[in-house]
């Protein structure tokens, strides 16, 4: 069909120790209109929420901070999508499957174009957002 999207393509899966912790929220995608006289109008732009991810690493050694930092970069940032599991989703619960099998998994970008860490004496810290595309 003409001016049809397709869908993303993901390359990799997010390393294990790397999705060890994080926070998720879900946000709905709306469409609003504000008026000078203060009313609104919304309307919903998608059928479900959109799943989002914050994982924040402190303590970080050189290595799994050279792990996080070659997959970011490896994957331009937020440009090209990658799997990752909700271990909470996953059967067993807490498993990490390599990215065959798709229960519990989605696939995501980072939500970020710039690399940010934070560093002390060798250890590492760094806060990455991951967003559901499909």
């Amino acid at each position: 069909m003409p001016g049809s999207v397709a869908n993303a393509v993901p390359v990799g899966v997010l390393p294990w120790h790397l999705a060890a912790a994080f926070q998720q929220s879900r946000k709905y995608p709306i469409l609003g209109n504000e008026y000078a006289d203060g009313a609104s109008q919304r309307s919903l732009l998608g059928e479900t929420s959109r799943k989002q991810w914050e994982i924040s690493l402190e303590n970080l050694e050189y290595y799994e901070l050279e792990v996080l930092r070659n997959f970011f970069e490896d994957h331009h940032g937020s440009l090209i999508p990658f799997y990752m599991y909700d271990v909470f989703e996953t059967v067993p619960k807490f498993s990490y499957p390599d990215g065959s099998d798709p229960v519990g998994r989605y696939t995501v970008r980072f939500g970020m174009d710039r690399w940010e860490q934070s560093s002390t004496l060798g250890i590492s810290g760094v806060s990455l957002t991951l967003i559901e595309l499909a």
